[in-house]
């Protein structure tokens, strides 16, 4: 499986090869929306909470005597149907992780990358050198590449690249250990260096 090799001005270079343990697996919607369904819950803080009836300021003391006064008995000033009262079946700080065998993310991010070339949306790279960190020259490239609103870029770790790309909206910069099916499948279009694919293949 081979796919063209570009440089930065969109010029075709050769072709590269594909390695099938990546692009080479049929994308499964089910089994795709549970990997997905679980990162998102991953990403999930869990911090909201509200104060109980236990929680919130105020006396214990019974606010006026059970009977003769004419109005309805009441055992506490806390109670939540009373105004500064606590919060009845409120959110408390929880987990929502779900975990996930490596295999199955593996699989998931596999199945993400050959759905995206089958949509003819994998690009890669010679090289993304970038002399200085000047965000004028990774746009132009993400134009010339026509990589939509939010494309990915895949590189190995380099300093200007970083900086010259993290300035422009909807682009996500990532290493490849860091790729997950999430990201994948969330972006208008992968742009791979060749490095960055031979270490992926690794």
């Amino acid at each position: 499986m081979e796919t063209k090799l570009l440089n930065i001005q969109g010029k075709e270079q050769g072709t590269v090869a594909l390695p099938e343990a990546l692009f080479g697996k049929k994308p499964n919607p089910t089994f795709l929306h549970e990997v997905i369904t679980a990162f998102l819950a991953n990403q999930r803080a869990g911090s909201a909470d509200v104060k109980t009836r236990s929680e919130v300021s105020g006396t214990g003391k019974k606010p006026w005597k059970q009977k003769g006064t004419g109005r309805a008995r009441h055992g506490s000033m806390r109670s939540p149907i009373w105004r500064h009262g606590g919060v009845a079946f409120g959110p408390t700080p929880r987990s929502f992780r779900q975990d996930l065998p490596a295999a199955k993310r593996r699989l998931a991010l596999a199945q993400a990358l050959t759905a995206k070339l089958n949509s003819d949306s994998v690009v890669v790279l010679d090289n993304f050198d970038v002399k200085e960190p000047k965000t004028k020259a990774v746009a132009q490239v993400l134009k010339t590449l026509d990589a939509g609103k939010k494309p990915l870029i895949v590189s190995l770790a380099d300093a200007n690249l970083e900086k010259a790309g993290r300035n422009i909206a909807g682009v996500l910069q990532m290493l490849p250990a860091d790729l997950n099916a999430y990201v994948v499948l969330n972006c208008s279009k992968v742009i791979f260096t060749k490095e960055a694919l031979e270490k992926m293949a690794a």
